[in-house]
C-alpha cells in the first residue's frame, strides 16, 4: 500500500501533540506538590524527554519492532534508525513513512517512565532518577511492548492494547506502588503535606494532557478515517464522565467541589479509556467513564489513606486502576463493529477475550512491580535512592538543583 500523504500529515499532527503531553505532565504535577519540589519535577519530565528520546534513537526502537526473537524482544536491525524507511513504510502502518510510526512510538516510550515521577515526587535523587528510567524502560518497557506492540507471545495470544492501557499505564500504576513501597514516606506524611500550591498550574498541565490525548489515542489509529473519529469521540466521553464522578464524589465529601478533583477524574478517564478506544463504542464508554471514575476516586482513599502508601500523585490510582480496568473492559464490551481488526468481548460472544486480557493486565503488573523493587533496591545499594532528611526538609529545587521556582 503506497504511502498516503493525508495519513501522514495526520500523525505528524498526532505525534505532536503527543510530545506536548511530557512537558504536561510536568506542569501538572508541579502545580499538585509544595513549592520548594516544583523545579525538581519540571527537571525530571524535561530531562526525561531528552534522556528517553535519544535512548529510543540508539536501541529502544529496534528492541521494540524489529522482528522478534522467539516472541521475547526484537532484534537489532534498526539501531540507531537505521534502514527504518523514510520512503517506505513499515508493516506496523502500511500509510505513513517508517520514521513516522517510530517517532509516534517514541512519545509513548518517553511518557511511559515518567509518569512514575508522581509516585516519588518530593524525595528521589537525581541522580537515582537518572539512571531509574533508563534501568525501567530497558527492563520493562522495551520487553512488554514488544510482548503486545511489537508481536511477540503476548500479541500471539491474543491480548489487544489500544494505546497503552496495559503498556503503559498498568506498568507505570504498579512501578509506582513498588516505587512508593520502597521509598517509604515523606517526613510528615500526612494531609499537611499534600496541598497543592499552585492549582492554576496544575489545570494549565491537565488541559495541554486532555489536548494531547486526542493524538494520544486518535493517533494510534495510525490513519485518517473512522476508527480515528470514534476514538477521539470515545475519549472525550470516557473523561468527562469520569470527571463528572470526581466531582460528585468530592462534593459529597469536602461539602465543596474540588478543582483539583475535576482535573485528576478527567486523567483517570483518559487513561482509563485508552486501551479500549479503538475497540468499544460511544455508549460503552459513557459507562465505562463512570467506573472508572468510582475505582480511581475510592482507589486513592484505599491506597493512600488505609494502607498509608505514600504515592505522592496517586499514579497508582489514576493511572494504574484506571489502566487495569480499561484493559480488562475490552474484552466485555470491544466489537469488531468499531474496528474489524480488534476483538470481540463477551458481551458480543467471545467470552475468552475476557481471560486473555486478564492475562495480559497480570503479566505487566508482576513484571513492572517485581523489576521495579530490583532496579530500586538496586540502585540504593550503589548510589542511594532518597535525599538525606535535611535536604527533604529544604526541598528537592535548591538541594538537587539549586535554584528556585519562585523567588521573594
Amino acid at each position: 500500500m503506497a504511502i498516503d500523504s493525508g495519513d501522514t500529515s495526520w500523525m505528524l499532527i498526532s505525534t505532536g501533540l503527543v510530545m506536548l503531553m511530557t512537558p504536561a505532565l510536568g506542569f501538572f504535577e508541579a502545580g499538585l506538590i509544595r513549592s520548594k519540589n516544583a523545579l525538581s519535577v519540571l527537571v525530571q519530565t524535561f530531562s526525561g524527554i531528552a534522556i528517553l528520546s535519544t535512548l529510543w534513537f540508539i536501541f529502544g526502537f529496534t528492541l521494540v519492532f524489529a522482528p522478534s526473537q522467539g516472541g521475547i524482544i526484537g532484534g537489532l536491525d534498526w539501531v540507531f534508525f537505521n534502514e527504518v524507511p523514510i520512503n517506505d513504510s513499515l508493516d506496523y502502518a502500511r500509510t505513513i513513512p517508517g520514521v513516522t510510526f517510530a517517532s509516534f512510538q517514541m512519545m509513548f516510550a518517553v511518557i511511559t517512565p515518567l509518569l512514575i515521577t508522581g509516585a516519588f515526587a518530593e524525595r528521589l535523587k537525581w541522580s537515582s532518577f537518572f539512571v531509574f528510567i533508563i534501568a525501567w524502560s530497558v527492563l520493562v518497557y522495551y520487553p512488554l511492548a514488544h510482548w503486545i506492540w511489537g508481536r511477540g507471545w503476548l500479541a500471539d495470544l491474543g491480548v489487544f492494547d489500544f494505546a497503552g492501557g496495559i503498556v503503559i499505564h498498568t506498568s507505570a500504576g504498579l512501578a509506582s506502588i513498588a516505587a512508593a513501597l520502597v521509598l517509604g514516606r515523606r517526613r510528615n506524611f500526612g494531609p499537611d503535606i499534600m496541598v497543592p500550591h499552585n492549582i492554576p498550574l496544575a489545570v494549565l498541565g491537565a488541559s495541554l494532557l486532555w489536548i494531547g490525548w486526542f493524538g494520544f489515542n486518535a493517533g494510534s489509529a495510525l490513519a485518517v478515517g473512522s476508527l480515528a473519529a470514534n476514538t477521539l469521540l470515545v475519549t472525550q466521553i470516557a473523561s468527562v464522565t469520569s470527571a463528572m464522578v470526581w466531582l460528585f464524589l468530592s462534593w459529597r465529601r469536602a461539602g465543596k467541589p474540588s478543582t483539583t478533583a475535576v482535573i485528576n477524574g478527567a486523567i483517570s478517564g483518559l487513561a482509563g479509556v485508552t486501551p479500549a478506544a479503538g475497540f468499544i463504542t460511544a455508549q460503552s464508554s459513557f459507562l465505562l467513564g463512570i467506573v472508572l471514575g468510582f475505582a480511581s476516586y475510592y482507589g486513592i482513599l484505599l491506597i493512600k489513606e488505609h494502607f498509608k502508601i505514600d504515592d505522592a500523585l496517586d499514579v497508582s490510582s489514576v493511572h494504574g486502576i484506571t489502566g487495569i480496568v480499561g484493559s480488562i473492559a475490552i474484552g466485555l464490551v470491544a466489537t469488531t463493529i468499531i474496528n474489524p481488526n480488534g476483538p470481540n468481548g463477551l458481551l458480543y460472544g467471545n467470552s475468552i477475550q475476557l481471560a486473555i486480557q486478564a492475562l495480559g493486565v497480570a503479566v505487566a503488573a508482576v513484571l513492572a512491580f517485581v523489576a521495579t523493587i530490583v532496579i530500586m533496591k538496586v540502585i540504593d545499594a550503589t548510589i542511594g535512592l532518597k535525599v538525606k532528611e535535611e535536604e527533604e526538609e529544604i526541598g528537592l529545587d535548591i538541594t538537587q538543583h539549586a535554584e528556585r521556582a519562585y523567588v521573594d
